[in-house]
């Protein structure tokens, strides 16, 4: 690799606003922010909206969407339709 072309990479925590989960990785985002992690030591802190302690897919928290019934709602409202021909 060539030296001075590539950008820092150190130790920062990802923080979950949704769910308070942390998250200590390494990258190369750069923030003021700092926060304490449980060894002692002072990171920079990233707060992200969603991680996969919070999104619905990981979770199991998903909405359950009724298919059945939009498929009776479009029937009723426009007809049973036949399959096309090949």
């Amino acid at each position: 690799m060539r030296p001075g072309i590539h950008p820092v990479s150190r130790p920062v925590v990802f923080r979950d606003r949704a769910s308070g989960f942390h998250l200590l990785t390494r990258t190369t985002i750069d923030t003021r922010q700092t926060v304490e992690w449980a060894d002692g030591i002072t990171y920079p802190v990233v707060d992200v909206e969603t991680s996969s302690a919070s999104h619905p897919f990981y979770t199991g928290n998903a909405r359950v969407v009724d298919t059945a019934g939009r498929v009776r709602r479009f029937e009723r409202r426009y007809g049973r339709t036949t399959a096309a021909r090949v």
